[in-house]
């Protein structure tokens, strides 16, 4: 008699657990990292810094009036800092931002003035024309392939010289005649150049718009197809181009974008000041496009917000009225803002290589 014997399962011990190995390709981050990499904690890390050294330094900054004057001068930078940080977020730079502002308000002032229109008139037709400068940057970008440097440098010398020869040709001056007396001057003063009382502070009108703007930047650049289109042309627009995304169309309305900001702050300054000074404008550029870099977009493209650069525009507004109320010479201002734009270079470059880095 044969016995059947059953075989027996075979039992695979696992071997016992030692170290994780990695090929070096991947390296898991930390929550506090992740966080620490985008670019608008960084800023904001840095207004938080600005805001309490100048607490200390310059005690009448605790004073309402005072953050209600602060906030005033960073919204009229930020404002216009948000189209530009869309525009570098896209990958260009608009070197005549800041002449176009004026030019705007030049605009509405000499039409409306001159033809004794209602000064609605003049801001429909300022508006206008800043979308066509836009416009015109835009489309000779894409028709030429130069870089934006050079077309909106020569933008920018373009609308210098013709704001100051035809203000002189038309007024005879170098500024334009007050308007505040015309028909319709008191309803746009109430849109552009208003303000309204919080606590017993009165605060501008466009500290309202300014932080508008930046929500509607921010839902256009994390909800849209536009603002998809907007990182895709900034990152590779080639690439972006073999997928479908319209590179001109993108490319132009982002310029126009400039050009409806520059009309913005243009119809502040008019209805603030009641006239214009052709002269102004020149440097201004540049403090939209550091507000933007401090704010975390790259000089490269393809990467950026659109709350950064308000935080940004907030540590110029800072820095700048915070020298005053400290007592200082303001020519420190310059000095201040190499600082924080050299430290805003380097920040970036940090950010960049922890989000590249696998």
């Amino acid at each position: 008699m044969s016995m059947a014997r059953q075989a027996e399962p075979a039992v695979n011990t696992p071997p016992a657990p030692g170290p994780k190995q990695t090929d070096g390709r991947t390296v898991r981050r930390s929550p506090a990292l992740r966080l620490l990499a985008r670019p608008e904690v960084g800023v904001f890390l840095g207004a938080v810094a600005v805001v309490v050294f100048f607490l200390f330094a310059a005690p009448p900054v605790r004073d309402g009036s005072s953050m209600a004057n602060i906030l005033y001068q960073s919204s009229v930078i930020g404002i216009m800092a948000l189209p530009v940080a869309l525009l570098m977020i896209g990958g260009e730079f608009d070197l005549s931002a800041g002449v176009a502002v004026v030019t705007s308000a030049l605009t509405a002032s000499m039409l409306s003035y001159q033809l004794t229109l209602n000064v609605w008139m003049g801001v429909i037709v300022a508006l206008a024309v800043s979308l066509g400068i836009g416009a015109f940057n835009g489309w000779m970008l894409v028709r030429t392939g130069l870089p934006s440097f050079l077309v909106t440098l020569g933008t920018f010398l373009i609308l210098q010289g013709v704001n100051l020869a035809v203000t002189k040709l038309v007024t005879g001056n170098v500024a334009t005649d007050s308007i505040s007396d015309m028909d319709g001057f008191d309803q746009a003063k109430a849109i552009f150049a208003s303000g309204f009382e919080v606590a017993g502070v009165q605060v501008k009108i466009t500290v309202v718009w300014w932080l508008v703007f930046a929500a509607l930047a921010t839902w256009v650049l994390l909800r849209t197809k536009y603002g998809n289109w907007i990182f895709a042309v900034g990152g590779n627009q080639d690439s972006a181009r073999a997928v479908g995304v319209p590179v001109t169309f993108t490319k132009i309305s982002l310029f126009m974008l400039v050009g409806f900001g520059a009309w913005f702050v243009g119809m502040h300054n008019l209805f603030s000041f009641n006239t214009v000074q052709s002269g102004e404008g020149v440097g201004q550029e540049l403090i939209y496009i550091a507000a933007a870099v401090i704010g975390g977009c790259l000089l490269t493209g393809g990467a950026g917000s659109a709350i950064g650069p308000v935080f940004g525009a907030f540590m110029f507004g800072m820095v700048q009225q915070g020298i005053v109320y400290a007592g200082w010479n303001p020519d420190w201002f310059k000095a201040f803002l190499g600082v924080m734009l050299l430290g805003a270079v380097l920040i970036n470059l940090w950010v960049q290589r922890t989000a590249t880095r696998r």
